[in-house]
């Protein structure tokens, strides 16, 4: 997959078919579109595209409080490389464009910069100056440059509309196991693993410590059955997400037990998988009590990944 990271390094494509969308979580509702998007640039012997933003609109949209990611740039790349795209045009969302009219941006960048074929996006796609593009001036536009247009009614799961501001409300709340079912993965958060206070290790439950990256939506504290990606294998494993007010006074972070792994590991890149929500974040009386209750984790957290098989 080619990827452009300005609108000045597009020179000379080919032909295309675009998904447009912000595609910011790339749930189900985004890769269906994406998907048709392929499919339908394959059978007409064009290129595929995806048009997005490498920033969320709302870090530029007067009066709006940024957005928390759902997903890491990269792996947004990556997720939708898998899908099959020939094209990601993966630009800033700038002042410029938020100040942009619907028939030049469709006229500048659609037609003359993507030489855009087909087009497909959802029901509720909207760009361009106080958001008057739309589906229907697509339509409109396409008939004067000689495009088509593909609406996507909206992909529905459980007779509600599957949407990223709905899947950020389920990892906030901890209902892991629904937001993996709207986005067709599990969620995950991932970085260096950096040195904490050794609790862990010393009372027989070492952890993997990762700082709570403020740009992406974090699950509340509590502790999590869940899966860690480390040096290219995936491990069981249990998660707090918290404060530790059990031991002092602490910043939030996540802390990963890796089962059956006792090495040093600090400065290493890891991958947290959040599979099921088990209980919240409490005070205990002391450490025996806390560690009593990390066994029972772990207890359940083993059986948890028997029953579900796999790893």
């Amino acid at each position: 997959m080619k990827v452009y990271y300005s609108l000045e390094e597009i020179k000379d494509i080919e032909e295309t078919v675009v998904a447009l969308g912000n595609f910011d979580g790339v749930h189900l509702g985004h890769q269906e579109i994406i998907h048709r998007t392929v499919e339908s640039a394959r059978a007409a012997g064009l290129k595929s595209a995806v048009f997005t933003f490498s920033n969320h609109t709302s870090t530029i949209l007067p009066n709006m409080k940024p957005v928390k990611n759902i997903l890491y740039e990269e792996d947004k790349l990556r997720i939708i490389e898998e899908m099959g795209v020939d094209y990601m045009i993966d630009i800033p969302f700038t002042k410029e464009i938020l100040s942009m009219k619907a028939e030049d941006f469709i006229s500048g960048i659609l037609v003359e910069k993507l030489r855009i074929k087909e087009a497909y996006c959802g029901f509720n796609y909207t760009f361009g100056y106080k958001a008057e593009g739309t589906p229907k001036v697509l339509m409109e536009e396409g008939l004067k440059h000689g495009f088509g247009i593909h609406v996507q009614e909206p992909f529905m799961i459980d007779d509600k509309v599957v949407s990223s501001t709905w899947i950020r409300e389920l990892i906030s709340k901890g209902e892991m196991e629904e937001c993996s079912k709207l986005m067709g993965r599990v969620y995950s958060i991932g970085g260096k693993v950096i040195e904490g206070n050794r609790l862990g290790r010393t009372i027989g439950f070492p952890t993997c410590n990762l700082v709570v990256d403020e740009t992406m939506v974090t699950p509340p504290n509590g502790v999590y059955i869940s899966m860690c990606t480390l040096r290219g294998e995936k491990h069981r494993a249990v998660t707090n997400v918290g404060n530790k007010p059990t031991v002092g006074d602490y910043a939030k972070n996540i802390e990963t037990h890796i089962f059956d792994f006792d090495e040093e590991i600090y400065g290493e890149e890891i991958r947290v998988e959040f599979i099921k929500h088990v209980r919240d974040e409490r005070k205990f009386a002391g450490i025996d009590e806390l560690k009593a209750q990390i066994e029972k984790d772990c207890i359940d957290a083993r059986a948890y990944h028997r029953q579900r098989g796999g790893i």
